[in-house]
């Protein structure tokens, strides 16, 4: 890793790299400068959660933090800065503007002329480890997320919610996080819709007994949290990073009015150049509105006051939507940046407030970020349509963010808005996403949050498999989800085992084989096939009604997930899959798992985190090891060959070994 920075209007340099040099030539004019690198590449990979394309060879890259509602194209919620080739080479540019990557057969990047680059050789795990390293370790979640999550915007009552646990209950579904969006007043975002109170002053804080909740559409949502968390539920509530400005048909907000007018007093938004409040403008998301500085403390000191309550009554984390709301340049922040620089950089001191604010135990769950965004987890992929181009457009998305050092992320199950998707669009996203990082589904408003732009299905909009098949009259279709969100449960200590060994060691979960296999040279185009921690891949099936496909196994021997046949790499294979997504197991590894059963996927095995039913692990091939590690005190290693396996160091309790050869 060598760190750069040009003091000249023109200046070159040659950097060597794994048996050949890179030439940078550098050209500054005012305050932008372009950087030539001329080297040998046939793909790059990186930029963050960009969803169009996986080799970024041929194509322009603007970094730029965006939002866009469903087709995403070439605009991301996520960018960064970074890239990595095939041919070992790596670079970062080390600024919060707006930068321009061009990959021809040279590349060329726009970027500020005080910018300063990061270089990087290797191997893509060194490369990727190294880039993640400048910004600190990843934020690991509690285990409990790595489980199954359920999220619908029209629960919009306690009522409605307390019904998703008895649904849960009678079709028998485990699932460890429930999100709620619409749960606030809309205007503070920290006050439960229809609680009555005094309106204070805004830097003073209100706690749960300044709240009656009589009348409310959330009676009790103390008691709500108790009985999820004895259902093994976790609660996660909704956020958006304004002062809200109230439309002319909204009922005004007591509270609200009062933070706008200390927040302006104070100086505790973001202001333009001349001193005022910025306003998101007109034809954008909560257009009016101000939008808090997270660089100044006391702005985060009051925003946080304001928010402890939800913590002390049990809320365990929040969905932190929005942060893209810097439109101009021309604007202050109270730590001295610009509008230009904070662009980009606003989303991510928007979430870092919150990881800081939640501290450990708790999750966040996050749309937009910038380089760095490891640092606060989770996130997911923002707003698609319910059709299958979206879902091949969030696997590259996936596999981008993972090459950009994100290592917590997933998307919404068979997308967010639009008609209802087709249960086979809903089935292969539910497998897609059994074996993601993060397993969500979750939808828009009922008849659609976007009626004017894109006219949807009218009536209940949920995503969860009981409504799929009501609306269907397929309930057959219930028992066949049901499997993959048990399969979630069985597999969440292999989940966590890995997310431990990805903040160790500054790893994604996902891994593209480009990035697994760097060797292979026929891998490094492969962008609908992934490595799931060490020992999975993955190939999801993403066609409508496919009854079968291809894939390109990596050399050496790779075991069925769910018949343990055994197949031999480096080359292609046809799979019959009608009902499932190929899953293989690689030779030399395990997999740990939480069975209801011994040797039964699938299996029942509740919500609970805290201990396992049966840990069962699965060893594939003639020799290997695996190391195991979670939360309830077990770090130990099985190694296994033809006469057996052996154990070393400590586990807590007992479990069962498979070897499949």
């Amino acid at each position: 890793m060598k760190r750069i920075q040009f003091s000249k209007q023109k200046a070159s340099l040659a950097f060597p790299f794994c048996g050949q040099n890179a030439r940078l030539q550098w050209c500054a004019e005012n305050d932008t400068a372009t950087l030539t690198i001329s080297l040998c590449y046939a793909a790059a990979y990186g930029m963050g959660e960009k969803y169009d394309f996986f080799n970024q060879k041929g194509h322009t890259v603007v970094n730029c933090v965006e939002e866009q509602f469903c087709h995403q194209g070439s605009k991301a919620y996520c960018p960064a800065p970074f890239f990595m080739t095939d041919s070992g080479f790596g670079l970062y540019v080390e600024a919060d503007e707006v930068t321009t990557f061009d990959f021809g057969e040279k590349i060329t990047v726009t970027m500020p002329a005080k910018a300063e680059i990061v270089l990087f050789h290797g191997s893509p795990d060194t490369i990727l480890a190294e880039y993640m390293s400048l910004f600190g370790r990843a934020k690991l979640p509690p285990k409990w997320a790595f489980g199954p999550w359920i999220s619908a915007n029209h629960w919009d009552t306690q009522e409605k919610a307390e019904a998703q646990l008895e649904k849960l209950n009678r079709y028998r579904f485990p699932a460890t996080v429930l999100v709620l969006e619409a749960w606030s007043d809309e205007a503070t975002f920290y006050v439960f819709n229809g609680a009555k109170y005094t309106p204070v002053r805004g830097n003073q804080p209100l706690n749960f007994f300044d709240f009656d909740f009589s009348g409310s559409p959330w009676p009790d949502p103390r008691g709500m949290i108790e009985k999820m968390h004895d259902d093994g539920l976790h609660l996660v509530l909704w956020q958006i990073p304004v002062y809200k400005r109230q439309g002319p048909d909204e009922t005004s907000n007591p509270q609200n009015e009062k933070d706008r007018v200390f927040a302006a007093e104070q100086r505790l938004c973001v202001e333009t150049n001349e001193g005022r409040p910025y306003e998101i403008p007109q034809g954008h998301w909560f257009a009016g509105s101000m939008v808090p500085d997270f660089t100044n403390e006391k702005t985060r000191q009051i925003w946080f006051s304001k928010r402890r309550y939800l913590l002390e009554i049990g809320v365990d984390g929040f969905k932190t939507d929005g942060g893209e709301f810097i439109y101009r340049n021309d604007l202050s922040f109270h730590d001295g940046s610009t509008g230009a620089q904070m662009k980009n950089r606003y989303a991510q001191s928007y979430t870092g407030s919150y990881t800081e604010f939640l501290g450990e135990d708790h999750v966040l769950f996050s749309r937009a970020g910038y380089a760095g965004q490891h640092t606060t987890p989770m996130l997911w992929a923002g707003d698609q349509q319910s059709e299958n181009g979206e879902l091949k457009s969030v696997l590259r998305a996936g596999l981008n963010a993972a090459m950009t050092g994100i290592p917590f992320w997933g998307f919404d199950i068979a997308g967010f808005a639009g008609p209802m998707p087709t249960l086979d669009l809903y089935r292969r996203a539910t497998q897609f996403a059994c074996f993601c990082p993060v397993m969500q589904w979750h939808s828009e408003p009922d008849g659609g949050q976007f009626r004017e732009l894109m006219p949807t299905s009218d009536g209940n909009n949920e995503r969860s498999p009981w409504n799929l098949a009501t609306i269907y009259q397929s309930p057959d279709f219930i028992d066949e989800m049901r499997f993959w969100h048990n399969l979630r449960m069985n597999l969440l200590p292999y989940l966590f085992c890995t997310a431990l060994c990805c903040v160790r060691e500054n790893r994604p979960m996902m891994r593209p084989l480009a990035y697994a296999f760097p060797n292979e040279a026929g891998l490094r185009e492969v962008a609908d096939e992934f490595l799931f921690g060490d020992s999975l891949l993955v190939a999801p099936m993403l066609e409508e009604n496919a009854q079968s496909r291809s894939v390109l196994l990596p050399r050496g021997d790779w075991y069925d997930f769910f018949t343990h046949k055994k197949n031999q790499g480096g080359k292609m294979i046809h799979v019959e899959c009608s009902n499932r997504l190929p899953v293989y197991l690689r030779a030399g590894c395990g997999i740990a798992l939480n069975l209801d059963q011994p040797n039964k996927l699938g299996s029942n095995v509740g919500n609970q985190v805290d201990s396992y039913r049966n840990l069962h692990f699965i060893l594939a091939g003639k020799q290997g090891s695996y190391h195991f590690q979670d939360d309830l005190g077990n770090d130990f290693t099985l190694v296994w060959e033809a006469s057996g396996w052996r154990q070393s160091g400590h586990s807590v309790g007992s479990f069962t070994v498979q070897i499949i050869q």
